[in-house]
């Protein structure tokens, strides 16, 4: 997705440019887009997936050819999370007028129940169908901000697409020597644990390209509740947004067993690094510049949602800063411009 532009080219084309006339009205509608993006999440859960949903499709650098809605672990499934999801995304794009262009659709409603005892999903089916297509130029990325059931489901049913795609993943746990000091996971991290055989299958077996954004990264984009207050404020998708995240709240206050949070001034959108990884990149040598990552070796990823370090593996991104600042400035903008009818 890197674009071969140095500046002395840039400068050198854009002289001959200017001695040559000024460019017709149309040209920057010739762009080509960053990429092809494949919406995968449990937007029936937190409700922070549903900020990365409305972020992404008012994005005019890429073009989104899927969204699926994905399933919740076992212990707060309903049997229907797939459907609820994307039933939900459904009623985010209504509200935003955009349902004509985006049918979200309903992934697989559980984990891959063995390696050798899975079958493919409709969502999988059409995943494979989008990753083989040769009609199109653009790459195809995978935005991921739950679990991994339909994607490693596409991958069995065709593994040919591993080198189609390429997989940015909210999810894991922080690696070690990654977090903050005296930082460590004591149990598998939330989305691993959605299917921890649909991630130990890409990560283990598949030759997909991966950046990911563990724990450590993710819990990093706080939105603070003032700000989602002035979002309230600003119109219907700012005030159903703010609805979602205190409905959020009312239920965690009533799941037993689970101890309640104290009050805080602030809430994760951990999903919305989704965005800044695969929209907000400089035109000219499109990468993620603004972030952070280490390169390493695809580890072996453990049934407990652990790491061993593999030797050999192929590389993979791990972020360990995203620009929180340029992706909610972002969004907010965005979501300001859609109000007033100009995105």
């Amino acid at each position: 997705m890197t674009l071969a532009i140095t500046r002395r080219t840039f400068t050198s084309g854009l002289g001959a440019i200017l001695a040559g006339g000024a460019m017709g009205g149309g040209a920057l509608a010739k762009q080509p887009l960053l990429a092809r993006v494949i919406l995968d999440n449990d937007f029936a859960g937190d409700p922070d997936g549903l900020f990365q949903l409305a972020h992404h499709v008012l994005s005019r650098a890429v073009s989104i050819p899927l969204i699926i809605g994905s399933h919740l672990p076992a212990g707060f499934s309903s049997g229907h999370d797939a459907r609820d999801s994307a039933d939900r995304a459904r009623e985010v794009l209504s509200l935003m007028k955009l349902d004509n262009r985006h049918q979200p659709m309903a992934g697989a409603e559980a984990p891959i129940p063995s390696r050798h005892g899975w079958q493919p999903s409709l969502a999988s089916a059409a995943i494979v169908r989008e990753a083989m297509r040769e009609d199109v130029t653009e790459p195809l990325i995978y935005a991921a901000g739950a679990g991994l059931t339909d994607l490693a489901l596409a991958w069995l049913s065709e593994p040919r697409i591993g080198k189609r795609i390429k997989l940015v993943w909210i999810g894991g746990n922080t690696h070690a020597g990654l977090g903050n000091p005296g930082s460590h996971a004591d149990e598998p991290e939330f989305n691993f644990s959605i299917d921890p055989l649909a991630a130990q299958i890409l990560f283990n077996e598949s030759d997909m390209e991966i950046w990911q954004v563990p724990s450590s990264a993710y819990s990093q984009m706080l939105f603070s509740t003032a700000d989602l207050e002035e979002l309230a404020a600003s119109g219907p998708l700012g005030a159903y947004l703010n609805n979602r995240v205190a409905a959020m709240a009312e239920m965690i206050a009533h799941i037993p067993g689970l101890r309640q949070p104290p009050m805080s001034d602030a809430y994760v959108l951990g999903d919305s690094p989704l965005v800044t990884l695969t929209t907000l990149l400089p035109p000219m040598q499109p990468d993620t510049t603004s972030c952070r990552h280490v390169l390493m070796p695809t580890p072996q990823l453990l049934a407990d949602g652990s790491y061993q370090p593999r030797k050999g593996g192929r590389p993979m991104r791990v972020y360990t800063q995203i620009d929180s600042t340029l992706t909610f400035r972002d969004m907010q903008a965005r979501f300001r411009l859609h109000q007033l009818g100009k995105l």
